[in-house]
């Protein structure tokens, strides 16, 4: 089946432009043309295109993408495996990141000492006091918010890169759990929503069974702690919410 230029910039999302420039430098040539000289592309060039896009995805420049696709010892299948290993060590990258994002939200301002090159090493590029404001909007006139604010005023690196590992490991096992297809209300997952709970109490306040549920409602109604979990696992901030409200059922 022959294809349009208009039509595979539309079905692939990028514009008539980008297949211009991509025939220009020999990355993707349609496989014939018209008459008239319009570009024709085939099913074949639907397939290099979406070998490209997921190059591209993945950070490489153009000229690289060329040399890999063109290698003639890569089949489609080494294409595949490839991509699954870059694929995974990106994903690895992004849930470090994201893991940074909540530990600095949890962790807003709270008179956090730490010079600026102790601060990168436990934080990333993330700012710990980018949500003070909104922190102190919503929970400032609570003993738990007071309490948290003077434990982080004692933590020193080693603590804040103590309570990243913990807050790490928990996330690992709770994700392995929910992929092992372990019901979020089975007492292994509800041990880590108990887990999670007194992982709050011990570092920043303490967190009552109310409270925690109460946490695991925001999970869901706010969408930045919502697309935090998504962004670690499908499906995982339904998961821990429904775990936390189990755990909490049966224990309190």
């Amino acid at each position: 089946m022959a294809y349009t230029v208009g039509q595979v910039a539309k079905v692939a999302g990028v514009t008539v432009r980008t297949l211009h420039h991509y025939d220009e430098i020999g990355l993707l040539s349609p496989s014939g043309r018209t008459s008239a000289g319009y570009r024709r592309y085939d099913d074949a060039d639907l397939q290099r295109l979406q070998l490209v896009l997921y190059y591209r995805e993945l950070g490489f420049p153009l000229e690289e993408i060329t040399a890999i696709i063109d290698d003639p010892a890569a089949d489609p299948a080494a294409h595949l495996r490839r991509q699954h290993e870059l694929l995974t060590v990106r994903l690895k990258r992004l849930q470090e990141m994201v893991t940074a994002i909540e530990f600095a939200m949890e962790a807003s301002k709270m008179n956090i000492q730490l010079t600026p090159e102790e601060r990168f090493e436990v934080f990333g590029d993330v700012d710990p006091e980018q949500h003070e404001a909104e922190a102190e909007r919503r929970w400032g006139d609570t003993d738990a918010y007071r309490e948290s604010n003077r434990r982080a005023s004692r933590y020193g690196k080693d603590d804040w890169l103590r309570i990243k590992a913990e807050n790490e490991d928990w996330g690992r096992r709770i994700v392995a759990l929910m992929a092992s297809g372990a019901p979020a209300d089975s007492p292994e997952v509800m041990d880590l929503a108990e887990e999670h709970r007194q992982l709050i109490s011990r570092w920043f306040y303490e967190c009552s069974y109310e409270m925690q549920t109460g946490l695991a409602d925001m999970y869901l109604a706010d969408e930045r702690f919502t697309a935090y979990y998504e962004n670690i696992a499908a499906g995982l901030a339904a998961y821990l919410h429904e775990a936390i409200h189990a755990n909490a059922i049966s224990r309190a």
